[in-house]
């Protein structure tokens, strides 16, 4: 194989595990068999006459082959993806649309929004991938992206939504036992729902003067609907939408005066997806129907 014979799929194989570090990661983003991947990376390194990976004992890394030629990779990704957007444009509100969100908005939050949205629309096809990584628009990961940070890239239309409010809250059979906390300190008494590892939330309240000491919690999960699902079993006081909350009667707030915690949000989309009708109508719908939640 010449060099001027390499094509896209073997530059996205290239691409895919340079993303997840593997052949079985790449073959999984790629939805190809392993075999394939190896397969497509051989045929590069034939062609470029040079090794673009190397094994260790964290996976697959780049040579410096490899990384010369990712920048270039990179690029071409970005033009297929203009590509498709460019391709896609239609009047009609129909087709597939991929949306992005965090997992507490996409199952909690979204389900009866977009259940409205498709009342709407019965054309549309709606696929939902409930993430706290911020897929990437730009490289069409996801078409939507509801986001709690504030979007940095370029080349996106972004809407702010406003301020998702968060509170301590526990079950009522729960404080009923252990009591109700008027305090910080008395706080500290009580059995903790929170994450495994610190975060960027953590150590500002910490910068805030809060003694957090995540050894201390009493129930730990990275992930937030496993947190989520601690507070509604009773298994402490941990931190939940304030919306969430009020759905259910038998959560109670606690320190509603002292703690309290707002999450940016904003709806986001490529600029050349804008004009698709389907991707318009799906925006506009996701907009109206988080501020909706917000206000309510």
């Amino acid at each position: 194989m010449s060099i001027d014979s390499i094509d896209w799929e073997r530059q996205r194989a290239f691409l895919a595990v340079l993303r997840t570090g593997s052949l079985s990661g790449a073959a999984r983003l790629l939805d190809i068999a392993q075999p394939t991947v190896r397969r497509r990376i051989a045929e590069l390194e034939v062609a470029t006459g040079a090794a673009l990976f190397t094994r260790t004992p964290g996976g697959l890394q780049p040579t410096e082959a490899g990384r010369a030629v990712a920048g270039h990779a990179e690029a071409m990704d970005h033009a297929a993806a203009a590509f498709v957007r460019a391709a896609s444009v239609s009047a009609e509100v129909a087709g597939r649309v991929r949306i992005s969100a965090s997992e507490i908005i996409a199952v909690e939050v979204l389900p009866p929004i977009l259940a409205g949205l498709q009342r709407a629309h019965p054309g549309l096809m709606i696929d939902l991938s409930p993430t706290n990584r911020n897929e990437d628009v730009l490289r069409r990961e996801a078409d939507i992206a509801v986001r709690m940070v504030r979007p940095t890239q370029e080349a996106l239309v972004a809407q702010r939504i406003g301020d998702v409010p968060l509170g301590l809250h526990a079950r009522r059979d729960y404080l009923a036992e252990h009591g109700v906390p008027h305090s910080i300190a008395e706080l500290a008494q009580h059995r903790i729902i929170g994450v495994e590892h610190d975060n960027a939330i953590l150590r500002g309240m910490r910068a805030q003067g809060w003694p957090i000491d995540l050894e201390r919690f009493g129930f730990r999960s990275d992930h937030d609907l496993a947190q989520l699902a601690a507070i509604r079993a009773g298994l402490g006081i941990g931190f939940c939408q304030i919306g969430l909350a009020m759905r259910d009667p038998e959560l109670v707030r606690v320190l509603p005066d002292t703690v309290a915690v707002a999450l940016e949000t904003w709806v986001v989309t490529h600029e050349d997806l804008r004009s698709v009708a389907r991707i318009r109508a799906t925006f506009d719908h996701l907009v109206a129907g988080l501020r909706g939640y917000i206000s309510a």
